[in-house]
């Protein structure tokens, strides 16, 4: 029964990843019947470790997506809770909510830009009308406030994903042990320590590890939002990647990014994991 599953993963997800490490040993060429592959061994990915371009995207990766994952946690858990608790419209409060995750990114993204114009952004309106700041700012203009709006836009779009995932973890747990903590005299705070947050660990942890996941790959929001600007301040692994492969056309290179991302991911996620079972284990 789960044999067409498996096939259906192998063939979209393992093969072209098995695939990418083998044309990232080789050098492609061009020809007229296609391509050539000459193997090279580990050339391309020398090449990479002595690229400060590859360098500087690894690190706004990295940096990109603990911000982001870390942000759309906390404030995941504390919109969960709150709508956990709401007696009347729960349904319409959690559709509403929705609302951002079920946009497609290239339409968000392409909003956002619109709300960050330097002219005639809403944001610039809004800040000046309210006098946190005297004279209208290109957001995307400079490298810090480019990746600051762009973080802001990820959490505004992925926090409901997040958000889903904890209240179902919030909704599975007895109401026993929310009697049992006030019948013991815990307070709000004592509560969610003792009793809420040990329960939705597996749901943090589920919810973290697939927001790691989707933040290293991220190509479409900065692609529209900045294409990667400016200059190179917003250019994720995968830009990158696409920027090689198509527009320069190293594609044994742009391969040994795709195999060097998720040599990334899958250590990036490990150390999450670890670090999640750390915690919990300590507070046990």
């Amino acid at each position: 029964m789960l044999l067409p599953a498996g096939i259906v993963i192998i063939a979209v997800t393992l093969f072209p990843i098995l695939y990418s490490a083998v044309v990232s040993l080789n050098n492609v060429s061009l020809t007229v019947a296609g391509y050539k592959m000459s193997y090279i061994g580990l050339h391309n990915y020398d090449v990479l470790v002595h690229s400060g371009v590859f360098w500087h995207s690894v690190w706004f990766t990295v940096m990109y997506a603990v911000v982001t994952v870390i942000a759309e946690l906390v404030l995941g858990m504390l919109i969960a809770l709150a709508v956990n608790n709401v007696q009347r419209m729960k349904n319409i409060s959690i559709v509403i909510m929705l609302i951002p995750w079920s946009l497609i990114t290239v339409m968000s993204a392409q909003m956002w830009s619109y709300m960050y114009n330097g002219v005639y952004g809403v944001i610039n309106y809004v800040f000046q009308g309210v006098h946190i700041i005297t004279y209208p700012v290109t957001w995307l203009a400079t490298p810090l406030s480019a990746i600051i709006s762009m973080m802001v836009a990820d959490i505004w779009k992925t926090t409901p994903f997040v958000v889903i995932i904890l209240l179902a973890g919030l909704q599975m747990i007895p109401t026993e042990y929310y009697e049992a903590a006030h019948m013991d005299g815990a307070g709000a705070w004592k509560t969610f320590w003792n009793v809420t947050f040990p329960s939705l660990r597996g749901s943090i942890a589920l919810a973290g590890l697939f927001r790691i996941l989707q933040a290293f790959g991220v190509f479409d929001l900065p692609y529209v939002l900045t294409n990667g600007g400016p200059g190179d301040a917003t250019q994720s692994l995968a830009i990158l990647g696409q920027y090689v492969l198509f527009s320069e056309l190293h594609f044994g290179i742009g391969a040994a990014i795709a195999v060097a991302t998720v040599i990334l991911v899958l250590g990036v996620s490990l150390v999450f994991l670890s670090a999640f079972r750390s915690i919990v284990e300590g507070e046990a």
